[in-house]
């Protein structure tokens, strides 16, 4: 039976996945994890943690020599500096870094505002995009953004240390703001600018839905205990790379819930929003991907159920109470200095009540965020919701969903989706077969499916409320 890998470098850990081609089985699993630093808005990761950290998922499988092709998808944003010989100048700032905002703002200015930007590079940058960490780093460290020579992606990273090429691909670059989807290129007016200023030579090659970034080379294979010559696909986005290994119909979305929350779905032409709610992703089929993003999800519903001392699924019924746990800041609605803000508590108030409004506030965020994706991907009340990442396993999530969305919600089985999603893509390399002929023959997307109920709209009209209330302070 001929074996893949797929490869997921998220916020806090590697995971990998070893598929069976044949029938999709998962026969092998590992995971390590890294480490995030920083505070005051800071979130780092050094990349060579994530490299020790694939070594350590790929040798728990035991599977490793015997693996046909690997692909790698890994959290978007993140910005990987490199002097001329390959190696990190630095740790590199990640999605949730948040000390590029005035820079964001500055660069979106310069490009003519919230309109001529989204139309230029198919999104609004915030903090997260690429783009503004690297013009926070040439303002904070320029002898560091001197001093580099390649400019890497997560993704890019893992798959240059396993095939010492320099690639990229058209889902991830999507998410730097200096790339266009509607052109399929570099944008090189927004690498000219004076905040930016970077050579498009210390940029990646940019590679096709079933291309290839190189082979798994000497040194890779003892590093990683690989195949020497083993395949390594093009790569991808997280997110764009759990959307591969689904089957979407129309009308449709997935709403993943991790460290951030996200919702996306496919459409078969670039997006251009200018309100900044919807990033104009492209996808990793050859698609486009429009997704929102929220910077708090279940750490946030972590962190409040650990303040309370209850249980993540201690909950009560929120009434009047409602909470906005941003407590890392917030990127949907683009409020990065936002804290969290709670209302309606009285000396009754039940604190299982408080969990809940936390549960509540944050799906209501996403679920804002969802209806910005008519124009490009129209939803469907009767559409199911398709759940998915870890906290799509917890009863209280679920019944949160279902009960702000008023929709079918599909709760997928499969936890490690963005790891299957680029065991898809290994397999499309080896096999030379469509990508979605593959995702639908594996059938990853199947899951227990929640039939609707009536939608809270007074829950979601008090969450709206409380939301431009604040937000009018900031």
């Amino acid at each position: 039976m001929p074996l893949v890998a797929g490869v997921d470098c998220s916020t806090q850990s590697t995971k990998v996945l070893i598929v069976d081609v044949d029938d999709g089985r998962v026969v092998g699993s590992g995971g390590a994890a890294h480490e995030v630093e920083g505070e005051g808005g800071a979130r780092e990761s050094d990349p060579r943690d994530w490299e020790a950290s694939l070594a350590h998922a790929l040798s728990q499988t035991g599977l490793a020599p015997d693996v046909g092709a690997l692909s790698v998808g890994a959290q978007q944003h993140g910005l990987v500096v490199l002097d001329d010989a390959g190696y990190p100048l630095r740790k590199a700032p990640l999605w949730n870094d948040t000390r590029g905002a005035a820079d964001a703002q500055a660069l979106v200015d310069a490009l003519g505002g919230p309109e001529a930007t989204a139309l230029r590079i198919g999104s609004v940058p915030t903090s997260s995009f690429t783009v503004a960490h690297w013009a926070w780093l040439r303002r904070a460290q320029p002898e560091i953004a001197a001093a580099a020579r390649h400019i890497l992606l997560p993704h890019d990273y893992l798959s240059f240390r396993l095939t010492g090429t320099m690639t990229t691909d058209r889902s991830d670059v999507s998410g730097t703001g200096w790339w266009s989807p509607s052109e399929e290129s570099y944008a090189a007016d927004v690498l000219e600018l004076d905040a930016v200023r970077l050579d498009p030579a210390y940029l990646p090659e940019v590679l096709g839905p079933t291309a290839s970034a190189g082979t798994v080379t000497g040194a890779a294979a003892e590093q990683f205990g690989l195949r020497p010559g083993a395949p390594v696909a093009c790569g991808a986005g997280d997110n764009a790379a759990g959307a591969l290994a689904l089957s979407f119909a129309p009308g449709e979305a997935a709403m993943s819930l991790g460290t951030s929350g996200t919702v996306y779905a496919p459409s078969a032409r670039p997006s251009a929003d200018s309100t900044g709610t919807v990033a104009g992703f492209a996808s990793a089929d050859g698609r486009y991907l429009p997704l929102a993003c929220t910077l708090n999800a279940t750490v946030a519903v972590d962190q409040v159920s650990e303040w309370l001392g209850l249980g993540r699924e201690d909950v009560a019924s929120a009434d009047e109470v409602v909470f906005l746990p941003w407590l890392g800041g917030e990127r949907t609605p683009n409020a990065p200095s936002a804290s969290g803000t709670l209302t309606g508590v009285r000396y009754s108030t039940d604190k299982r009540s408080i969990l809940q409004a936390a549960y509540d506030g944050l799906v209501a965020t996403l679920l804002e965020a969802t209806a910005f994706l008519d124009q490009w991907a129209p939803q469907s009340r009767e559409a199911p919701l398709l759940l998915l990442g870890g906290g799509a396993r917890g009863r209280a999530w679920q019944e949160t969903v279902r009960r702000l969305s008023g929709r079918p919600v599909l709760v997928v089985e499969l936890s490690e989706l963005v790891a299957y999603g680029a065991a898809v893509q290994a397999a499309a390399l080896l096999t030379g077969e469509p990508l979605a002929d593959i995702a639908n023959r594996w059938g990853a997307r199947r899951g227990l499916l929640l039939e609707p109920v009536a939608r809270d709209e007074q829950a979601m009209a008090r969450i709206a409320a409380w939301r431009q209330s604040y937000l009018a302070t900031l």
